[in-house]
């Protein structure tokens, strides 16, 4: 049996052909344009275009996962870094446009459940799944069931203040795109890793930049990271408080950077309220592919 997913991002449009060992049969990618409507056809063409690579005779549902939540009240989207989608029926919109069954989801959400089924939190009776690259998001799995929560915004950690601050922290105090300062994705995202190197002397980079300096030697880039892990550690300890979830994936551009999960994870023990911290922390088993298959995995979840 396949199901068909689609991950749908701030910089690329992903979907996929997923079969039920959680294999991506075929898969296929596009840059995220810029519109709402613009998006709208770039998924559909993305399905049709699976569809037919893969020779399907009949229409499939379609699983997606995208940023921010819809509003369970008014089935509107809200809370999206892609402004573009806010304001928007987006599972009504693409259902008419596809013509078939959709269901939508957070992308971490997402994210979560395609690494608790069967990737690096599998067997684990609680998984918090992290998204940290241009935003920063999470996703709940409890039982093997996502959590979407009584308003469709569990895991949302990334609007949470950044807990623990300093002066020199209070003093800056960076604005977040929802309309309020100090959350955990104005300080701990890859753009917000990249304006504190800057706010402290170094050249403007990527995140990807800083790191891959640092492990040449350069001083300024590692205390960059240095700084960047702390803040990270300090925001998923009120994570741990909270959930005291068994593991901790982190996905999204910033796990990928070498040497970040240990770096994390040895920091962790100083904020979060434990004398003994049992949470594991890892890195995804599936990788980018972990959106658009816990996408489609959505008409299976609990």
């Amino acid at each position: 049996m396949l199901r068909l997913g689609v991950d749908l991002g701030g910089t690329k449009i992903e979907a996929a052909l997923v079969d039920d060992s959680g294999n991506c049969a075929v898969r296929r990618r596009m840059p995220t344009p810029e519109g709402y409507l613009h998006k709208l056809d770039a998924i559909a063409d993305l399905v049709h275009a699976v569809e037919a690579e893969a020779g399907l005779k009949a229409p499939l549902p379609v699983g997606v996962g995208h940023p921010g939540s819809l509003n369970p009240r008014t089935g509107l989207m809200r809370n999206a870094n892609s402004t573009a989608l806010n304001g928007h029926p987006l599972d009504h919109d693409l259902a008419r446009r596809l013509n078939r069954p959709v269901r939508c989801a957070n992308d971490a959400n997402c994210f979560a459940l395609s690494e608790a089924r069967d990737g690096a939190g599998a067997g684990a009776r609680s998984v918090f799944g992290v998204i940290a690259g241009t935003g920063v998001g999470g996703g709940v799995v409890l039982n093997g069931a996502l959590v979407s929560g009584a308003d469709g915004n569990a895991g949302e950690w990334g609007h949470t203040a950044l807990p623990y601050m300093s002066a020199e922290e209070l003093a800056i105090s960076p604005a977040c795109y929802c309309g309020k300062s100090n959350c955990v994705e104005a300080w701990c995202s890859g753009p917000a890793l990249s304006r504190d190197h800057q706010r402290h002397g170094g050249s403007p980079l990527t995140a990807q930049d800083i790191a891959q300096a640092a492990a040449n030697g350069d001083t300024v880039c590692q205390a960059s990271l240095d700084r960047h892990a702390d803040r990270f550690a300090r925001a998923l300890s009120n994570v741990i408080n909270i959930l005291d979830p068994e593991i901790i994936v982190l996905g999204g551009g910033l796990s990928n950077l070498e040497g970040f999960a240990e770096n994390l994870a040895g920091r962790l023990k100083d904020w979060a309220f434990t004398d003994d911290l049992v949470t594991h922390i890892t890195t995804p088993m599936h990788g980018d592919s972990s959106g658009v298959r816990g996408a489609a995995w959505l008409w299976e979840a609990p």
